[in-house]
């Protein structure tokens, strides 16, 4: 009988489980769940908390509902929500992973599209134009954010007015200083076994320094990731899933 729960990986945004769709593929378990947080892909019910706390709170519900502690992964905003977890409720986890890490660096600086995405009215044209686009367009923005396919297509068939405007309420509510705040708490993450990922080529995630300086105080491992970018689970999903394989296999 299994003494953990299964493998939960939690996307970001704008973004649907689809991101993880050649990457699963490639791992050496079969206990996979991916959950998605309200929004993105998911229904985005009404008086949600569309926040940093409020997706905290949701996956504390979500993994309130497994038997035992699950391994938990996490990309772009996922990977907040992840190690948001990980800091707050620990118990809820066997291990976690996380390829942002460096956000919760207190000298971290949000890249531009979430600047502008934060910023009033700039923020809301943004909203706008998106909700007025093709899926076509849709499609040519994943490929300008460097989504290969087939994931691309497949990303841009979940984008709806619910993403959008959760993505709108989302970057806010981790403006600078939030996410240096919440992540005063990062040496609670040491309570369980973790992996900070690090991506060579992902440039929205923070310097080397600022992700070392985080998993060093969250008591992670690191696994460097070479070339591949923010989407590393499909330039190298063999690559990433070997790293993951290899991570769960010393677990306790």
């Amino acid at each position: 009988m299994s003494t953990h729960g299964p493998a939960v990986f939690v996307h970001g945004g704008p973004e649907t489980s689809a991101v993880w769709s050649m990457l699963l593929k490639e791992l050496d378990r079969d206990d996979i769940i991916c959950l998605s947080p309200p929004g993105f892909g998911a229904p985005l019910r009404d008086g949600f908390d569309v926040s940093l706390d409020g997706y905290l709170d949701w996956l504390v519900a979500c993994l309130e509902e497994f038997k035992q502690p699950v391994d938990l992964v996490g990309h772009d905003y996922g990977a907040l929500h992840v190690f948001n977890l990980a800091m707050n409720r620990p118990d809820l986890i066997r291990s976690w992973v996380c390829d942002a890490i460096g956000v919760f660096h207190p000298d971290y600086e949000w890249h531009a599209l979430a600047r502008m995405v934060q910023t009033p009215g700039e923020g809301e044209r943004f909203v706008e134009d998106k909700l007025q686009a093709s899926l076509e367009e849709h499609i040519a923005n994943c490929r300008e954010w460097g989504v290969g396919e087939p994931i691309a297509t497949r990303l841009a068939a979940g984008f709806d007015e619910h993403m959008w405007r959760a993505v709108l309420s989302l970057y806010r509510s981790a403006a600078q200083p939030a996410l240096a705040q919440a992540g005063q708490k990062a040496s609670a993450a040491a309570a369980r076994p973790g992996l900070a990922l690090f991506v060579t080529d992902d440039l929205l995630t923070g310097t080397h320094d600022m992700r070392q300086e985080m998993a060093t105080e969250a008591g992670a491992e690191v696994a460097v990731l070479d070339d591949a970018g923010h989407w590393w689970m499909a330039d190298a999903p063999a690559v990433g899933a070997e790293i993951l394989n290899d991570f769960w296999a010393r677990l306790p």
